[in-house]
């Protein structure tokens, strides 16, 4: 699957091109995800092994995030984020459905665990305690 440099790459591993594009930190991380049904390629499963090639549609989840990809580049080396961006391209609506859903919970507030009331004297104390715990 290693080429030489002045060889351009004509497919490369799912969870690879996945890490090489900075999707996810770590290969082991990308291969879970696939595995847990997170990516699909082309409107169809993915395994990690599954071979990628320039055209390819990816679609992937990301905690909330919901990433539609073309594939425009092949990596197997993890580089530069400038470089990694290269690889990709978005489509208009998976940015467009991205913004908007990162507009509503900021307006909703849904990332905000607060309690529902302050805390008394006796919850107080335990969370003091808990906090002195080293």
């Amino acid at each position: 699957m290693k080429q030489t440099t002045s060889e351009p790459l004509i497919e490369v591993r799912a969870d690879v091109w996945l890490w090489a594009a900075r999707m996810y930190k770590t290969r082991s991380l990308s291969k879970q995800a696939i595995e847990g049904g997170k990516v699909d390629v082309n409107g169809g499963g993915c395994k990690p092994s599954k071979t990628l090639h320039v055209g390819d549609r990816v679609r992937l989840t990301r905690g909330e995030e919901r990433l539609e990809l073309e594939i425009v580049a092949l990596a197997e080396q993890r580089g530069p984020a400038s470089v990694a961006q290269t690889l990709y391209r978005e489509t208009e609506a998976s940015r467009l459905a991205r913004e908007e859903a990162r507009e509503r919970r900021r307006l909703s507030g849904e990332g905000l665990n607060r309690p529902p009331t302050r805390p008394n004297k006796q919850e107080r104390r335990e969370l003091r305690r808990l906090k002195d715990f080293p």
